[in-house]
Parts: structure tokens; C-alpha cells; sequence
């Protein structure tokens, strides 16, 4: 397995990106796992009447595709996280391909620590936007 980047590899402006079209299976087994059944995720009936005309995806789930990208990609392998922000500008719905990319804002070469900008979007469109902290040891 590839250790990614190392903080002297790393560079600002750096990016790097991860894609991943979300199915009715990952909205089923994230609420397994979690336990969060909310009905506006596995619901039909219960999400056309809500302002969404549908069901949408678990918010968690489009942040856990930016823990992937920042995890396998960069940093890569053996990052820890330390901090996340993050802002949910819009639903994302079964079928959607959700495109996450990871930009390098900072770097304290001292501390090991870097900081990135984070964005999920759906054709284009920010669905989730934010920032992290993160540790490569």
C-alpha cells in the first residue's frame, strides 16, 4: 500500500480527488452501522412530503468520502485527522456521483501538520465545502 505524501512531499495548491456514485446500499448499511434511520434517508413516503421531494443521502456520508480521499489519496495512508469544518450546501440523492477533492491551503513541516480545503460536489455543484487539520506523522 502506498504511504501517499510525505509533509516534505506536499505542497500548497496540491490536489487530489476521489469519486463515488452513492446507491441505495451505501444509505442502507451507513444506517445500519450508525443508527441513524431518519426517515429522510430511508423513507419514501415520509421524504416526498419534506423539502426535499425525496430521499436524500446521510450528510456523514459525503464527509466520510472526504475522510477517504484525504486517508488514500492525500496526505494519503497513515494521515490522522485532528480537525474538520464542514458546511452542507446541498442534498445529495441515490444516483448521484459525488466528486471530493482535497486542496493543500498549509503546511508546518515542524509539526507534521497540513491543512486542506475540503468540497464535495454533485455535477459541478458544492454539496458539502469545509476545511481540515491533519496529522502525518
Amino acid at each position: 500500500m502506498s504511504e501517499g505524501f510525505s509533509i516534505e512531499e506536499m505542497s500548497l495548491g496540491q490536489t487530489a480527488s476521489m469519486s463515488k456514485t452513492v446507491t441505495e446500499a451505501d444509505i442502507v448499511l451507513f444506517a445500519g452501522i450508525t443508527g441513524d434511520f431518519n426517515p429522510a434517508h430511508i423513507d419514501e413516503e415520509y421524504a416526498q412530503n419534506s423539502m426535499f421531494k425525496g430521499r436524500i443521502a446521510h450528510g456523514m456520508l459525503s464527509a466520510g468520502f472526504i475522510s477517504a480521499t484525504l486517508a488514500m489519496k492525500l496526505p494519503g495512508p497513515g494521515t490522522i485527522y485532528l480537525s474538520q469544518n464542514m458546511k452542507f450546501k446541498a442534498p445529495v440523492r441515490i444516483g448521484d456521483t459525488v466528486k471530493t477533492t482535497v486542496t493543500v491551503t498549509d503546511i508546518n513541516i515542524d509539526k507534521k501538520i497540513v491543512k486542506l480545503d475540503t468540497v464535495c460536489s454533485v455535477a459541478g455543484k458544492p454539496v458539502v465545502t469545509g476545511d481540515c487539520t491533519m496529522m502525518k506523522p
